[in-house]
């Protein structure tokens, strides 16, 4: 039996012995990668997740840029918590519920997600009334303890009432059901939810930051060789290779994870097997601040 590389956790060793399609389908995969401010606010999910029903359930909200690994972090505690077909029960247990927030701020499109994500049948030109009885019920049926919602600051496409009437929307079902909300978006999900002074203050702030080109990026960046599986050892910690990659990715986790997955495929396709600085230099890659220049018109 062939030594494990080191360089290679378990399961990334694994498949060196497939074939190069199914190594790059591999690399291409979603994976968690755990680092200390995502584990902080795992934690503070869990404990929210068991807090003592009351008529004022603390809330929390996570802002973070856009690709900095919001949604997969909830994504990952909501695996942790899946629902359970309980059949010994009438129905199913669905301790957490995803949701997204619809494109504008409005009430029967906000139920409508609700009910599809409990697969419910329902009328989309029902009466809002009739769709919020009918969510509130099956919520409470499926023992629901958290509700989730991603994209919150969608709520400021819409006009001041319409904001207004929406962050009612979320104070009734967090009042009627007893349950946590979590609400997840970038920085302007902050100025969304201080529109409602009242729902402001139950709302608890956590923050995804950027990161920064330190010891710490180093570490994450050895974290993501070794689940990627090239035959021979990268050298991510070399300085001008990290800086390299920070600049690529202006220091982004969603934008590294991509960045690296398209950099291991070169290096497959090259039989180079190894990410350096020639390899990354070889790709096509925009910076997503290169992205938000006005493009030049010809």
């Amino acid at each position: 039996m062939a030594e494990q590389p080191s360089h290679l956790l378990a399961k990334a060793a694994a498949y060196l012995v497939r074939r190069d399609e199914e190594r790059i389908t591999y690399i291409r995969s979603p994976r968690w990668i755990g680092y200390d401010s995502a584990n902080d606010i795992l934690e503070r999910l869990e404990a929210l997740l068991v807090h003592p029903k009351s008529h004022r359930m603390p809330n929390l909200l996570i802002v973070g840029d856009t690709n900095n690994g919001k949604t997969m972090l909830v994504r990952r505690f909501c695996s942790r918590h899946p629902p359970d077909d309980n059949k010994e029960g009438n129905n199913i247990n669905v301790p957490v519920l995803f949701v997204q927030a619809p494109p504008i701020p409005d009430e029967g499109r906000f139920y409508n997600a609700i009910l599809e994500q409990l697969f419910a049948p329902y009328k989309p030109g029902d009466r809002v009334d009739r769709k919020q009885f009918q969510a509130i019920k099956l919520m409470r049926q499926v023992g629901l303890r958290m509700l989730i919602i991603d994209e919150i600051h969608h709520i400021l496409a819409g006009s001041f009432g319409r904001q207004r009437a929406f962050l009612n929307v979320i104070k009734f079902l967090g009042n009627e059901l007893e349950i946590p909300i979590v609400a997840i978006g970038t920085r302007d999900a902050f100025r969304a939810i201080q529109t409602d002074p009242q729902l402001a203050n139950r709302f608890d702030h956590a923050a995804l930051p950027r990161w920064r080109n330190d010891d710490d990026f180093v570490r994450l960046l050895m974290t993501f060789e070794r689940m990627i599986p090239l035959r021979h050892p990268s050298v991510l910690d070399d300085p001008a290779v990290a800086d390299r990659i920070y600049a690529m990715s202006d220091g982004y986790i969603g934008e590294i994870s991509r960045l690296l997955e398209e950099a291991a495929v070169a290096a497959i396709k090259t039989g180079k097997e190894m990410i350096d600085r020639q390899i990354l230099d070889s790709i096509s890659w925009v910076s997503p601040s290169d992205r938000r220049k006005q493009p030049e018109v010809l």
